[in-house]
């Protein structure tokens, strides 16, 4: 008897549940996705994903898990960062269901917006410290990082903003560049004095 076929079958199972909690998840939103329909899409009785999973919220960490691959920038001139991380970024988004799913959901729910947070925080931060050695410009350059990333894929793939959905891929990394190159190497303008008449 092959023992291995139980945990093979689990495996399969489990996979299946998550494609289809995402490909829920980013069609119907977190609130209408349910896991009766979850479950029907992955061709299993709806006890199986309570099985595995235990809750909708806990299937949703679970789906919602995925690493950005953000590229080592210390293997490249400071003068190319940010085209690499724009265009890194365009093509993590244009292939990643799962980051659209989990940012729809991100903009009603609490703990989805935190997995959120904790992915960034995770991965944009220890892309920033390769080449920021102050730890507080570091945080700073990464949250502003982060909100062209967010931003982008926001008025891309949830709004649907017509202008930002007709540029291509090269054109949305062309539009990204200088500014991501900014937030990475620019300096902080001080803030303007009041004006004396």
């Amino acid at each position: 008897m092959d023992l291995e076929v139980p945990a093979r079958r689990s495996d399969r199972t489990k996979a299946a549940i998550l494609a289809a909690a995402r490909e829920r998840f980013a069609a119907d939103g977190y609130a209408k996705a349910t896991i009766r329909a979850i479950a029907a899409q992955a061709g299993i009785d709806p006890s199986m994903v309570m099985r595995y999973y235990g809750s909708k919220e806990k299937l949703l960490a679970a789906a919602a898990s995925f690493e950005l691959e953000l590229p080592d920038l210390t293997a490249v001139p400071p003068s190319s960062w940010g085209r690499l991380v724009a265009h890194h970024l365009v093509e993590r988004w244009e292939r990643n269901d799962t980051l659209i799913a989990l940012l729809r959901v991100a903009t009603t729910q609490d703990f989805a917006a935190e997995r959120m947070r904790t992915i960034f925080a995770g991965q944009v931060a220890p892309l920033v410290a390769q080449i920021e050695s102050d730890p507080a410009l570091a945080s700073q350059r990464a949250g502003m990082l982060s909100t062209q990333m967010l931003g982008l894929a926001l008025t891309r793939y949830v709004l649907e903003l017509p202008p930002v959905v007709a540029l291509t891929p090269d054109e949305l990394a062309g539009w990204l560049s200088p500014v991501l190159q900014h937030y990475l190497t620019g300096k902080v303008s001080p803030p303007a004095a009041d004006s004396k008449e």
